[in-house]
Parts: C-alpha cells; sequence; structure tokens
C-alpha cells in the first residue's frame, strides 16, 4: 500500500525503551523497535526520530532530588544520546544505515544537528536519529521533537506510546476513560490533557504540525500509521 506520510518525525519515549525490566534498555524492545523502523524506511519512507532520555535519567525528577536543574537537564540530554546510540546500533545490525546527530557538540559520538544536515541524511535513505533534546536545560524532548518536525518538514509527528491514543482522562487509573480518534489543540488545551507539555504542543498548533499518538508497543502498529489505517488519536 502506498504510504500516506513520506517523511516523518518519530518521538520515542525512553521509558519504552526498558521494556519490562523497570530501567535502561530491553534488547528484545529496542530490536522490535528497529524491525519497525527499517520496514518504514524500506517502504521509501523517509524516517527522523527524536528518543526521549527517562529510562536513564530525567532532569526534572533529579531536580526533585536535589539536583540542580539545569545540570540535571543536561544528564537527561545525555541519556538521550545513549538511547540514540543503543537504536542506530540496532538498525544496522537489522541492515539499515543509520545516523545520529547531536544538538550539543559530542564529537565523535555523533555529528552535529543541522537541518541541512539531517536532511541530506534523510534524502540518502538513512534513518537520521537526533539526540539531546534541544540541546538547552528547561524544554523537554517532546519540544525536541516538535522543533525538529517542523525544522524538517515532516509531513506528520508521530508520538510512539504505551497507550493506543488520547483519552478523556488516564485509561491505566480511569476505567470509564474513551479514547478519541480525533482531537483539536484547542481542545487538548481546553480539556488540561498531559499529551505533551504545552510548548511543544503550541509549537505544533502554531506551525500546523499534525500530531498522531498511537502504541509502538504493538508490532505493525507504526506500519498501520504510516499506511493511513485509523489507529491511535490525530492532533489537528
Amino acid at each position: 500500500m502506498e504510504p500516506k506520510y513520506h517523511r516523518v518525525l518519530l518521538k520515542l519515549s525512553g521509558e519504552s525503551l526498558m521494556g519490562h525490566q523497570g530501567y535502561g534498555i530491553d534488547p528484545e524492545r529496542l530490536a522490535s523497535y528497529a524491525q519497525q523502523i527499517d520496514e518504514l524506511a524500506a517502504s521509501g519512507v523517509e524516517v527522523a526520530i527524536v528518543i526521549g532520555g527517562g529510562n536513564i535519567f530525567r532532569g526534572l525528577s533529579g531536580a526533585a532530588k536535589g539536583f540542580d536543574r539545569v545540570k540535571g537537564d543536561q544528564m537527561g540530554m545525555l541519556a538521550t544520546v545513549i538511547n540514540s546510540l543503543a537504536l542506530s546500533s540496532a538498525l544496522e545490525s537489522a541492515g539499515r544505515a543509520a545516523r545520529v546527530l547531536t544538538s550539543v557538540g559530542m564529537f565523535p559520538i555523533g555529528e552535529p544537528y543541522s537541518p541541512a544536515r539531517a536532511l541530506e541524511s534523510l534524502a540518502d535513505g538513512k534513518v537520521t536519529i537526533i539526540a539531546g533534546g534541544t540541546g538547552n536545560p528547561f524544554f523537554t524532548t517532546d519540544t525536541a521533537s516538535a522543533l525538529r518536525a517542523v525544522e524538517l518538514r515532516a509531513d506528520v509527528m508521530l508520538k510512539g506510546t504505551r497507550v493506543d491514543g488520547i483519552y478523556t482522562a488516564d485509561p491505566e487509573k480511569d476505567p470509564s476513560a474513551t479514547k478519541f480518534d480525533k482531537i483539536t489543540y484547542d481542545e487538548i488545551y481546553n480539556r488540561g490533557l498531559k499529551i505533551m507539555d504545552l510548548t511543544a504542543t503550541t509549537l505544533c498548533r502554531e506551525n500546523g504540525m499534525k500530531i498522531v499518538v498511537f502504541d509502538m508497543d504493538t508490532p505493525g502498529n507504526l506500519r498501520k500509521v504510516i499506511e493511513g489505517e485509523p489507529i491511535g488519536t490525530l492532533v489537528y
């Protein structure tokens, strides 16, 4: 089937890489993600990726435990680099060319990020993983994802999560929660839904960047989203 989207920014949470371990990187989950992403790239879709670092260190929770917020966020940025290297290694093991670009200078671990370098990499058919968040403290990887999606002129931002879309409440806590098939940015604001932080949502809204929130942990879902199947929730 012809892909509905041709260039995507995929946001993965660091926590999702833990699998059932509760910490760090689960090799099985990592391999599953790499397989799904490889399948997408093989169909001709240009794939850029931003990964969180919460499976290793989260700056905000570190600040709550006494870490300086700026240093805590910098530690979180380094955690995203570790996850990005792990995913690039898994992709290369699957035979898919991948490239890690970093928002802060970390040569030779990763090349410095620029939109031109990322677009060149995507045009070459490489899965392009952008690590280090925005490179600044006080900004989440959700905001980094929105920023990179806009900079790279992606057709859509895909937010892979543990749940199959956006609900009226947390479905893991409230069994009566109902799922949205579609929802506007304004309705997210008005309902106070915690899909992404407000900076990321505002950036997408102001630039008309659509978001699809879907369950990444079910193999095959990524392909279904790309082919336009109505799974997950569309934010517009």
